[in-house]
């Protein structure tokens, strides 16, 4: 472990990962605000620990192993004098890092994407194979990176711990979707944060690794970290004496999806939460927000701090008395951990250029279109407990 390295002020706070993770006063008085504080209750690997029980790590312990990594690539640079930057600047980043997670959603990803889900009934329609459209009201929920620019630059804690609404704004666009593009510098740095090779995703795989017991993602961080470059563009990136590391960084990742994020139990799982808050989200009465623009009213409120993972928890719980029997098999299922079960899989290899194009996954599409509906009447349940991922 190394640590990263900072003056005697502030806090010290022993991570697994990366060892002491050195914070100045502001960095603290940023975490210790309720809204950064929520993370806690946020897992970072939503259900997986229905597949990994050790994989209930947060995302408040993902978003300081982050900040450790971005402090490490600016001290980095700094001794190495490949960036020049001021005080403030280094400050910006450090504090862009330690929150660009904020905006996330109970069990992440799974609740954001509510909008994308089909149910059953919805993908068929008689033997033609015509999907219908979606019923869907107002905005789509916004992804997680834009409800954090609302986290930052509206509520009241995490504004004053950040010295104002302006510096607020300054750190929000380093990590949300409207990052630098006036001034250069700041656009590269701001790559430190997303890209290909950044530090999220640096931090998720180790302590995902750890979490799961997986060991595909224990990248060589320190190699990495070490042989990072700046060209004289400004671009940061990596020597060429690291692209092994770099390679097995971008294996790693891909064998974690394979293994950890798409696991099929974890991934059946999600997905039956998925259609369960799609279904009571229509419904209505279950307090689900009902659009993007709900969504951005709940979070710039102190509603916020419950909009943790015992949110979803709480839904589900209520659901299972529910007098409709698909939403009550469902969330039947999420409480005694009973997953759908996989019928068949269909790996396909798709074009970016013409994702519509005939291939395997189009054929099986058509084959669920006409199949799905007599084998939910054969077995004698209702079509939205047959799911088509």
């Amino acid at each position: 472990m190394t640590s990263s390295k900072r003056d005697g002020r502030g806090k010290v706070i022993v991570d697994s990962i990366h060892g002491d993770i050195h914070l100045t006063e502001r960095e603290v008085q940023v975490i210790d605000t309720a809204s950064f504080q929520r993370l806690r209750h946020l897992k970072q690997l939503a259900m997986s620990q229905m597949v990994y029980p050790n994989a209930t790590h947060t995302r408040f312990a993902h978003s300081l192993g982050a900040f450790a990594i971005m402090a490490r690539i600016l001290d980095t640079t700094k001794k190495t004098g490949q960036i020049a930057l001021s005080a403030k600047q280094e400050e910006d980043l450090r504090l862009a890092a330690l929150l660009h997670d904020v905006g996330h959603y109970p069990y992440s990803h799974l609740m954001e994407r509510i909008d994308k889900v089909k149910l059953t009934e919805e993908y068929i329609e008689g033997a033609e194979g015509e999907e219908r459209p979606l019923d869907r009201s107002g905005a789509p929920y916004p992804e997680h990176d834009l409800v954090g620019t609302f986290i930052v630059t509206k509520q009241s804690d995490l504004i004053e711990a950040l010295g104002g609404k302006k510096r607020a704004k300054v750190i929000a666009n380093l990590f949300g979707p409207k990052r630098p593009t006036t001034d250069e510098k700041a656009a590269q740095l701001s790559k430190l944060v997303h890209s290909s090779l950044d530090m999220d995703r640096l931090d998720y795989l180790l302590r995902d690794s750890q979490g799961t017991g997986v060991p595909y993602g224990h990248v060589d961080i320190n190699y990495l970290l070490n042989n990072m470059e700046v060209s004289t563009s400004g671009m940061v990136g990596i020597s060429e004496k690291a692209l092994p590391a770099v390679e097995q960084f971008l294996l790693g990742r891909f064998f974690m999806h394979r293994a950890v994020y798409y696991h099929k139990t974890t991934y059946g799982m999600e997905e039956v939460c998925r259609q369960l808050l799609r279904r009571l989200r229509d419904q209505g009465g279950y307090e689900i927000p009902r659009d993007g623009e709900e969504i951005r009213k709940h979070v710039t409120t102190e509603q916020l701090w419950t909009f943790t993972d015992a949110y979803v928890d709480q839904i589900v719980q209520k659901a299972v008395n529910d007098s409709n029997q698909v939403i009550q098999t469902l969330a039947r299922s999420i409480q005694e951990r009973r997953p759908a079960k996989l019928l068949l899989e269909v790996n396909v290899l798709m074009s970016k250029d013409d994702p519509n194009k005939h291939h395997a996954g189009t054929a099986f599409k058509v084959w669920c279109w006409h199949t799905l509906r007599a084998l939910a009447d054969q077995s004698g349940i209702h079509l939205g407990q047959v799911h088509s991922l």
